[in-house]
């Protein structure tokens, strides 16, 4: 049985941090910003920003406003702003974002949905970021 781990903050300034060597199975929501070093078997769920360090590890979706991946997730993400691979980025699932930053060296598998609110684009991918398709 999955529990589920949910911290209120005073605001998005707060910083909540998993560090290396912790694991937590179920799901982990948070109203403030999220720095995972550990690994999370479950959901993270964040109205602020997300940030995976080269350590970290999501099994599991994530959802949340901003995102900085560094680290590893295989799940389903949904973020409502940018969502930054990182060179060492590994994700394996499907992607919906406004807008995406890729890293030479980052991993991604599955599909990615841009969500502009102008025109919706969808991309199917199964890539290792290249120096053609990196943005600066």
């Amino acid at each position: 049985m999955k529990k589920k781990i949910g911290l209120a903050a005073d605001g998005p300034d707060r910083l909540n941090v998993i560090v290396e060597g912790s694991k937590i199975t179920g799901d982990f929501s948070a109203q403030s910003n999220v720095r995972i070093d550990g690994e999370i078997q479950g959901n993270v769920t964040s109205s602020s920003k997300v940030v995976i360090g080269q350590t970290g590890l999501i099994h599991g979706n994530l959802i949340c406003e901003e995102a900085d991946i560094e680290g590893k997730i295989e799940g389903s993400l949904k973020i409502e702003s940018l969502l930054t691979l990182r060179s060492r980025a590994s994700v394996n699932g499907e992607i919906s974002t406004s807008k995406i930053q890729i890293e030479e060296g980052a991993q991604f598998s599955g599909e990615c949905k841009m969500n502009n609110f102008s025109s919706p684009k969808s991309v199917a991918t199964n890539v290792a970021a290249t120096e053609e398709n990196v943005i600066y």
